[in-house]
């Protein structure tokens, strides 16, 4: 059964406006699908805060303060990377939750360590930073769709754990 990401995105405004807490994203290879998803719940301006749309790897260092060397020594589709991306935004946000992804949504750009479809996602709660690595199938679309309902998905599902 596919989950409908406007009743995804509405049940984690529920959980958030419940808390008082607010929610950010730093998306790459979504180019703002995240925060468009969550940004049509009505209201959702209580409890989302802003998003980042960092494609570039100049753009996560300026933006979200990403280290360069990260990017230089491991690629922009790594963990450490999504991990400062994630940090970044919700530091200059001021959200207690955030999203972060970094991946290849191809049709090119893949390699043999990083297929395309590989795509490093992070999640700040209050507790910490969560990281996980997935390899998604499909086309440029489906690559994202997935990316997209994973990440909410996983922090539905984080939030639920917080209560």
């Amino acid at each position: 059964m596919m989950v409908d990401l406007e009743q995804l995105a509405g049940q984690i405004g529920q959980f958030l406006l419940a808390r008082g807490e607010t929610v950010t994203a730093a998306e790459s290879c979504t180019g703002g699908l995240i925060a468009a998803a969550l940004t049509a719940v009505g209201g959702s301006s209580g409890w989302f805060e802003r998003g980042y749309v960092t494609y570039s790897n100049l753009a996560k260092s300026e933006m979200l303060d990403v280290p360069a060397a990260f990017i230089e020594g491991l690629g922009a589709v790594s963990e450490p990377v999504v991990a400062a991306m994630v940090q970044g935004a919700c530091e200059r946000a001021g959200a207690q939750w955030g999203i972060a992804v970094s991946g290849v949504a191809g049709p090119g750009g893949g390699s043999p360590d990083k297929p395309v479809g590989t795509v490093w996602l992070a999640w700040a709660t209050p507790q910490g930073i969560v990281t996980e690595r997935q390899v998604f199938s499909g086309d440029r679309a489906q690559i994202r769709e997935a990316t997209v309902r994973h990440a909410l998905l996983r922090l539905e599902d984080l939030l639920q754990q917080a209560r």
